[in-house]
């Protein structure tokens, strides 16, 4: 069921109001947890807690290793979507690799059990300390010409991978897309002959080439991007490896579409077959999904602490206590996400379903879960279940750039905990609720 609303945006009241479709929540949509265990949560952890589901994980990972190829295969997950220990070693345990972007996540990758032969580091900030990951075996893709520079003067003898910007790119809105000029990732691919120049100046041996194009579903744009890829591989005679990222996309609403990758996978894999066809090469594929392996695998369960109405030319409000301290995509890119209204079985039967704006905890305008589609400034009013002091919000799809990316400690609310629904059903903590003095503990009064 779905219902046309009218948004307006407070920032501009002068343009005509737009009509969007939003999804009509209900009281039964939860993806894994029952009413029941969101008052074991309330009780034992607290809201707002992120929980995750451990048999959800699992499956992606299974279905990920499914992925079509020719000549190998290693899938890799990038951990900045969610690097809790918890969710690391049940991807250690289904057999995939680490796509890491700092040297912290590599760090934070070694400590949750995974070997540095199986974690990659795709970085826009190459510190010195890495020479030291590089020589005990974790594999570096060079992203910019002067980190081809910074890397061969350490002389480490170890082989590279260099990621390109293949000049095209794909997602939903200009910051998921990080291929073509509008992207600052990679080495630019007209900068191919200047990188060569570097490596056979600094004696590097290129064993991988890595581009990524962003969140698309679209298999047109990833069969091109792959041919335009292997262009690349054709420069470097001693590369064994192509590696297309990640960016697969994720339905978290009815009206969005999801990467299937089959469908994207049978045209790279034949792809591969021409081109060792073509050169005698056989090279193996990597990809390194986050959102496709944790965003449905996690729903953050907040409480309703308040309820405001700002007349009949205005609107309800649900006051949670969560917000961008635990969700920013919505604010940060009009993002969607199902919510969900969940009351005592009781008085749900009589509650009316009218239109609601929910918004978080934070003394912030943009402190906004339901924002209009692609447009963060925008109010869009969902239409559910009557909202009332003490009732569950849990929001679904969270799994990726949601508790490992927000405003953290804004208006100095501590970090929300983390809980696992283990694969025998029980719910185990996974990250406990920040403290009010582990906040402040390294400032220094002087």
């Amino acid at each position: 069921m779905k219902k046309r609303i009218i948004c307006e945006s407070s920032r501009k009241l002068a343009t005509k109001p737009t009509i969007f479709i939003v999804k009509v929540n209900s009281m039964n949509d939860l993806k894994f947890l029952s009413r029941e265990e969101l008052e074991q949560i309330r009780m034992e952890f607290g809201t707002p807690s992120f929980v995750y589901d451990e048999n959800t994980l699992r499956e992606k990972a299974q279905e990920l290793q499914a992925f079509p190829h020719a000549f190998g295969f290693f899938p890799r997950y990038a951990m900045k979507a969610a690097p809790t220990a918890a969710v690391l070693r049940i991807f250690n345990e289904e057999g995939l690799g680490i796509d890491a972007s700092s040297i912290f996540e590599v760090e934070r990758a070694i400590r949750s059990g995974f070997g540095t032969e199986s974690i990659s580091l795709s970085t826009q900030e190459l510190a010195d300390d890495f020479r030291y990951w590089a020589q005990d075996g974790v594999k570096i893709n060079l992203c910019s010409l002067n980190q081809i520079r910074k890397f061969g003067s350490w002389k480490l003898g170890e082989p590279v991978g260099l990621r390109f910007n293949p000049g095209t790119g794909s997602g939903g809105t200009n910051r998921t897309n990080v291929g073509g000029p509008s992207s600052s990732f990679g080495i630019w691919k007209d900068d191919l002959e200047k990188a060569k120049e570097l490596c056979e100046e600094f004696g590097l041996e290129v064993e991988r080439i890595h581009t990524h194009i962003g969140s698309g579903s679209d298999p047109e744009v990833w069969k091109k991007v792959a041919g335009m890829s292997l262009d690349l591989v054709r420069a470097f005679p001693s590369v064994h490896t192509l590696n297309l990222g990640g960016g697969f996309k994720v339905a978290r609403m009815p009206d969005e579409t999801a990467t299937d990758l089959q469908e994207i996978g049978e045209p790279v894999k034949n792809i591969f077959r021409e081109f060792a066809k073509e050169t005698g090469r056989k090279l193996k594929l990597e990809v390194e999904p986050g959102t496709f392996l944790v965003a449905h695998a996690c729903s953050l369960v907040s409480s309703i602490q308040d309820t405001t109405d700002t007349g009949s030319g205005g609107y309800r409000f649900l006051k949670l206590d969560a917000g961008m301290t635990e969700l920013l995509r919505p604010s940060l890119y009009g993002a969607q996400h199902p919510i969900n209204i969940v009351a005592d079985p009781e008085e749900a039967a009589q509650r009316e379903t009218i239109e609601q704006v929910v918004v978080g905890h934070c003394c912030e305008s943009g402190d906004l879960l339901t924002p209009a589609p692609g447009d963060p400034e925008a109010l869009a009013p969902r239409e559910m279940p009557r909202g009332e002091i003490g009732d569950f919000c849990v929001i679904d799809s969270v799994g990726a750039y949601c508790s490992s990316m927000t405003t953290k400690n804004y208006n100095s609310f501590p970090e929300a905990a983390e809980v696992l629904k283990k694969k025998e059903g029980n719910l185990a903590l996974i990250r406990k609720r920040q403290t009010f003095e582990q906040l402040i503990e390294n400032e220094v009064v002087s």
